[in-house]
């Protein structure tokens, strides 16, 4: 059954093609130009935290991510960038979703559009950087962006489920 489409439902669209654009701007410009660790070396003088995060090691992509191989602030970068792969496609896919939601009969299949739409934006866009001199396309960041979209998508599914059973509660008093 579709619902009524809203003019919101038309921002949001628009708000996810301006958050692809956003991101396809971001992800044409070299690693020189998004380079933080300048401002990260005034802000995070005398290393705060060195401590607890001197312990945390993993593997990203082969390879390793500490403070010993990445030193504190190139660590710290890390994190920054990876936290904007996913809060961009938490946005992407939130938008996605509330935009196509009325629009589309069955919540299932907007759930799968939303994905759809938001994990061929960021397989795209990796795949974009492959050819970009100072970028690298990671397989790793695409199943990031997905993780990203998810959760976003099922944001939107539980604060909706919320506000019925709110409804419910309200209508039942």
């Amino acid at each position: 059954m579709n619902r009524k489409v809203r003019p919101a439902d038309n921002i949001y669209l628009l708000l996810a093609f301006g958050m692809m654009a956003l991101l396809f701007y971001s992800t044409s410009m070299g690693y020189e130009d998004q380079n933080v660790q300048p401002l990260l070396h005034q802000w995070l003088d005398g290393e705060p935290l060195n401590g607890l995060l001197g312990r945390v090691e993993f593997m990203y992509a082969g390879s390793e991510i500490s403070i010993a191989a990445n030193g504190y602030i190139g660590f710290v970068e890390f994190f920054i960038r990876k936290g904007a792969h996913f809060v961009s496609y938490f946005l992407l896919g939130l938008f996605w979703f509330l935009g196509l939601r009325n629009r589309v009969s069955q919540p299932w299949v907007t759930v799968l559009i939303a994905v759809l739409l938001t994990v061929g934006y960021a397989s795209f866009d990796e795949l974009r950087q492959a050819f970009h001199p100072n970028r690298t396309a990671l397989m790793e960041d695409v199943m990031l962006d997905t993780a990203g979209a998810v959760v976003g998508i099922a944001t939107a599914l539980f604060t909706r489920a919320k506000g019925r059973q709110r409804k419910k509660l309200r209508f039942k008093s």
